[in-house]
């Protein structure tokens, strides 16, 4: 890994869509050099998948909740039934087993309140919950996908 594939990686955060060309002239290499550098990266699995980004309010879906979850239950069973109800639901966008107080942790998306109850009640009857407390956003301060990669 050196500054040439930093470079590289940072121009495909901003926009995957620029062909290789683009990509190569932006950082001072040949096309096929380029290529080959973006194939080795996503063989090492550091390039994971190339996705669009869509807008959720423009879709429909502008409410964000943050889903902070107990349970009194930590065996392999209840964690396997449970992650794969949520997996099934495509209003969490993201889901996390935490340390600390909180267990896990989901973002939702959803269309209004109405809507995120809706999802409430189905993530309830997966498996039984010690403690669902939901926070809805008021304002979205900074959004990205893009990784620092000061740490290379």
């Amino acid at each position: 890994m050196d500054k040439k594939d930093s470079n590289i990686l940072s121009i495909l955060q901003e926009d995957a869509t620029l062909s290789v060309n683009e990509i190569a002239e932006r950082v001072s290499l040949s096309p096929t050099a380029c290529w080959k550098r973006i194939q080795r990266l996503t063989q090492d699995g550091i390039i994971r998948k190339q996705v669009c980004l869509l807008d959720s309010k423009k879709l429909g879906a502008g409410v964000t909740v943050f889903v902070a979850i107990k349970t009194n239950r930590h065996d392999m069973q209840w964690l396997q039934q449970f992650a794969a109800g949520v997996r099934d639901m495509p209003e969490v966008v993201e889901f996390y087993r935490m340390s600390g107080e909180t267990d896990y942790l989901l973002k939702v998306v959803a269309p209004d309140i109405q809507g995120f109850d809706v999802v409430y009640k189905r993530l309830i009857q997966i498996v039984e919950l010690f403690d669902v407390s939901s926070s809805f956003a008021m304002e979205e301060l900074k959004y990205t996908t893009a990784l620092p990669l000061d740490y290379l």
